[in-house]
């Protein structure tokens, strides 16, 4: 009886501790109409990475209307934009060795997924904002990283 208590009374101290546990994942989706469904992603400080899962919900193909989600800082976002229109479709729009990316997905369309792991160490000294860099997303298609 005494065991029985003690596993009980052990179960239920240590379910605040899953309830606080940090959460080091968001999901974000991109659509048809160039909106990412989050204007922001609160990343814990106590997370050592941090996944972002992407999502195309929206009918048109990748060459047409593809998404990613690039990290960078705030002020860097027309830069990289501008520069990942050069590496193209193959690249990702992304600049290959581009040092203002902190990370970056591959590009998806239409029912695709991807994801993106940022280690949080990386994001001091900011503000972050993510952003998709397909030519013309940019500047509608962007929210804010905040380290809480």
């Amino acid at each position: 009886m005494l065991r029985k208590t003690l596993i009980v009374m052990t179960l239920l101290l240590s379910a605040p501790l899953a309830a606080q546990a940090a959460t080091c994942s968001a999901d974000l989706a991109g659509d048809d109409a160039m909106k990412f469904d989050k204007t922001n992603i609160d990343v814990p400080k106590s997370c050592k990475d941090f996944t972002i899962n992407l999502s195309h919900p929206g009918k048109l193909p990748k060459n047409v209307m593809g998404h990613n989600v690039v990290v960078a800082k705030t002020a860097d976002i027309s830069g990289v934009a501008s520069d990942g229109m050069g590496a193209g479709p193959a690249g990702d729009y992304v600049k290959a060795g581009d040092a203002r990316v902190i990370a970056h997905s591959k590009l998806i369309g239409s029912g695709e997924t991807t994801s993106v792991t940022i280690p949080v160490a990386k994001l001091a000294g900011g503000p972050f904002s993510y952003f998709c860099t397909f030519p013309g997303h940019s500047t509608l298609m962007k929210g804010t990283l905040t380290v809480k």
